[in-house]
C-alpha cells in the first residue's frame, strides 16, 4: 500500500468514526421525522453505522459522497473546507438513527444542530454571548427567537431561546435597562 493509499484510508476510517461508526446501539424506540425531511426513514438495525451500512446517504453540501473526500482531494482544492461540514440531511438522518435506538433526546438535540447549520457562524456566536446571563432584555431574547424561526426556520433553537428568556426572568438574571 503507497503512502497515499494509506493517508486516504486514514481519512475515511477518520470520517467513518465521525458518522458514528463503532459504537454499538442498545435499544429500539419508535422514531419520528423532522417535519418536511426528504430521504429514507433510517434505523440503527439496517443502516448503522451509516458510513459503513449507508454511504451513499453521506454526502457535503454539493452533494459529494464519502469516497470522493480524499486527502489528495482536499489537498488539490477540490474539496472545500465547507464541504467537509455534516449537512442537515446526514443529522436527520443521525437522528432517527438515535430515535431507533430509544435515544429522544440525542435525536432532538441532533435535529436542533440541523437547525443550527443554516445559521451562520458570526451570528451563532452573536447569539451565545447574548444568552449569557445579564447579557440581554428578556425583549432581546425574544427577538433572537423571532429571528431564528423566522429567517432561518429554527424551531426548535427559538423554542430554546424563549424557554431561557422565561426562565432568565424568573431567575432574575436579564440585563436591566
Amino acid at each position: 500500500m503507497s503512502q497515499q493509499d494509506l493517508i486516504n484510508a486514514i481519512v475515511r476510517e477518520v470520517l467513518a468514526e465521525l458518522n458514528g461508526a463503532g459504537k454499538t446501539p442498545v435499544a429500539a424506540a419508535p422514531a419520528e421525522r423532522m417535519c418536511g425531511e426528504k430521504g429514507p426513514k433510517l434505523d440503527y438495525r439496517t443502516d448503522y453505522p451509516m458510513a459503513a451500512k449507508r454511504p451513499e446517504l453521506v454526502k457535503t453540501a454539493s452533494g459529494k459522497s464519502l469516497a470522493d473526500i480524499t486527502l489528495e482531494a482536499v489537498v488539490s482544492g477540490e474539496i472545500k473546507a465547507e464541504e467537509i461540514r455534516i449537512t442537515p440531511q446526514t443529522l436527520e438522518y443521525q437522528a432517527q438513527i438515535g430515535e431507533s435506538i430509544g435515544r429522544p433526546h440525542m435525536a432532538r438535540n441532533l435535529r436542533r444542530a440541523a437547525e443550527m447549520t443554516k445559521v451562520p457562524d458570526a451570528r451563532i456566536l452573536e447569539m451565545y454571548n447574548a444568552l449569557r446571563p445579564n447579557r440581554s432584555t428578556k425583549a432581546e431574547l425574544v427577538a433572537i427567537a423571532d429571528e431564528l424561526e423566522a429567517t432561518y426556520g429554527a424551531k426548535i433553537c427559538a423554542g430554546f431561546v424563549r424557554e431561557a428568556a422565561e426562565v432568565y426572568e424568573r431567575r432574575d438574571v436579564l440585563r436591566k435597562d
